[in-house]
């Protein structure tokens, strides 16, 4: 099996989003391989952040009920692991952001990952995540990763 993959909100968003052909169609093929391969992650944080994008900060935002469908669909997905965090991780998250001086989200979001040990994220934000050792960072829309 794949190693797992931890998707942030820009890939996903971008898979929903058409604006932007060429990165929706790198974005749809690579969440519908993860799904194929069951190796696909995210986390409840980046649920509400697409949901916040999806409906308010693209190019056309969905309508809510629309967004809410994709929301749900992907957390009742037996197809993707779905992570949570807790207060000790908020916490981590803290303490690292301050030290590294990275964006606390995203930091969460690395936290979140490591205490779940996954150590893959698909992003287009590459310059904040390559900064938290450990992580190994994928920007699909840089190079042909399929």
């Amino acid at each position: 099996m794949a190693a797992d993959l931890f998707f942030d909100t820009s890939v996903i968003v971008y898979a929903f989003d058409s604006s932007e052909v060429e990165k929706h169609s790198i974005a749809s093929k690579m969440i519908g391989k993860a799904m194929n391969e069951g190796n696909g992650v995210i986390s409840s944080q980046v649920l509400l952040e697409l949901y916040n994008v999806l409906t308010r900060f693209v190019t056309n935002p969905l309508p809510r009920e629309d967004a809410e469908r994709i929301i749900k669909d992907f957390a009742g997905a037996s197809s993707w692991r779905k992570l949570d965090y807790g207060v000790s991780t908020a916490v981590s998250a803290v303490e690292t952001s301050v030290r590294l001086k990275t964006n606390i989200w995203d930091t969460l979001i690395t936290e979140t990952m490591k205490e779940n040990n996954v150590y893959t994220i698909v992003t287009e934000n590459e310059k904040d995540f390559k900064k938290i050792k450990g992580i190994r960072v994928i920007n699909p829309f840089k190079k042909q990763v399929i």
